[in-house]
């Protein structure tokens, strides 16, 4: 199966570089030519357009920032949609709009080709290796034609139901992130000011019922002072605000979810759109006068789970 790549970043370049490492069939898309000469000098083609490379491939991918970047991508007159034909399989790993992932998916399907939401959960450290987990919606046949490919590029691969099912599952996942970063800001707080011993703290937290994937991981990162968690604020808030604006059209009142987006709206304002989304403790560190530094903690996340092939779970 001969594959394409659009989107190389912070996600989507080391999704890429797991189907080289493995072998696979590979051409990659991007605007920044700094990075299609990296994937080139690895073995990858490099083509000139969405078109083009849709019309080079069987399986088109694409992990890009924003539903409105997909669009272009997919809708411009050298998009992936005018480059598609009877067969083919559309994967969007972005995290998206349910609403925007069945429109598109109609002109996917208007060409006789098969549109399918892959969203990946799991944090940049586990994409390097594989070990990210994917949601998939959409046809079952044609997840089934390519978990060969789901399988290298994640560890656990659920197949969440029709198109569009992995996109929300998703936004829950990543809401639900959200709220436990903002929260640790909270606990954090407490706990410095208490003065405990802040290495004993984050492991008291890793064992009890109090634990989260956000702690073991982002709390790394924040007593490091690094915040470096490979993702910004910018996605955060959109993210949240996806959340937030389908609860709004299932006409689901919330009372957490309004709050949160407020609180990354603030945090994008005061340290910027491209910083680390972690940094958004800083603004309990900031209000408080204190910092959450400890010793022994890394200044970027690596995942030392050994590489081997994902499963349908």
């Amino acid at each position: 199966m001969k594959v394409g790549f659009i989107g190389l970043g912070n996600v989507g370049g080391k999704l890429a570089k797991s189907l080289l490492r493995n072998e696979f069939d590979l051409t990659v898309r991007d605007l920044d030519k700094d990075i299609t000469k990296s994937f080139l000098d690895l073995g990858a083609r490099v083509a000139n357009s969405a078109k083009e490379l849709a019309e080079q491939v069987d399986l088109i991918i694409t992990c890009l920032p924003s539903p409105q970047i997909c669009s272009e991508v997919m809708e411009g007159t050298d998009g992936i949609i005018n480059g598609l034909s009877e067969n083919k399989i559309w994967l969007e790993m972005s995290t998206t709009d349910e609403a925007e992932i069945k429109r598109i998916g109609k002109k996917v399907i208007e060409k006789k080709a098969i549109p399918l939401d892959g969203p990946v959960s799991g944090g940049c450290h586990r994409a390097t290796t594989g070990n990210i987990a994917i949601f998939v919606g959409g046809e079952r046949a044609a997840f089934e034609k390519i978990l060969p490919v789901l399988t290298v590029m994640g560890r656990k691969v659920l197949h969440t139901g029709k198109l569009g099912t992995a996109s929300v599952l998703k936004v829950i996942t990543n809401y639900l992130a959200s709220v436990h970063l903002v929260a640790l800001g909270e606990a954090w707080t407490v706990a410095k000011k208490s003065n405990l011993d802040l290495n004993k703290a984050y492991k008291g937290i890793a064992v009890s019922s109090g634990n989260s994937f956000v702690h073991e991981t982002e709390s790394q990162v924040i007593l490091n002072g690094s915040y470096n968690i490979n993702f910004t604020m910018d996605l955060v808030l959109k993210d949240t605000s996806l959340f937030d604006e389908l609860a709004k059209k299932l006409n689901a009142p919330l009372e957490i979810s309004p709050k949160v987006v407020e609180i990354f709206k603030d945090g994008q304002k005061k340290y910027g759109s491209r910083a680390w989304s972690s940094m958004i403790v800083k603004r309990m560190e900031d209000l408080n006068n204190i910092d959450f530094r400890a010793k022994g903690f890394p200044e970027e996340l690596v995942d030392n789970e050994i590489e081997e092939n994902g499963h349908e779970i």
